[in-house]
């Protein structure tokens, strides 16, 4: 899981040019905005290879990496 959290991390990077903490706020902080989020569940659906169900994608489910990886765990 460490390396999923990796992998949040670096595309967060790669999206809004900020490194960020396992525990920072991505989306109540509006680092990343409605396309930013779209992109990242793209890239986190493509790499562990399962579609993210629709009622899991929220505000509170994707706001830190570490509660991304969490919720990731109930598909």
């Amino acid at each position: 899981m460490n390396d999923l959290k990796i992998f949040i991390q670096n595309e967060i990077m790669n999206l809004a040019f900020v490194k960020v903490d396992f525990d920072s706020s991505l989306i109540k902080s509006k680092l990343l905005d409605s396309i930013t989020v779209v992109d990242l569940l793209v890239s986190i659906e493509e790499k562990i290879g399962k579609k993210i169900s629709q009622h899991l994608i929220t505000e509170e489910n994707l706001d830190t990496i570490n509660i991304i990886t969490e919720t990731l765990k109930k598909i």
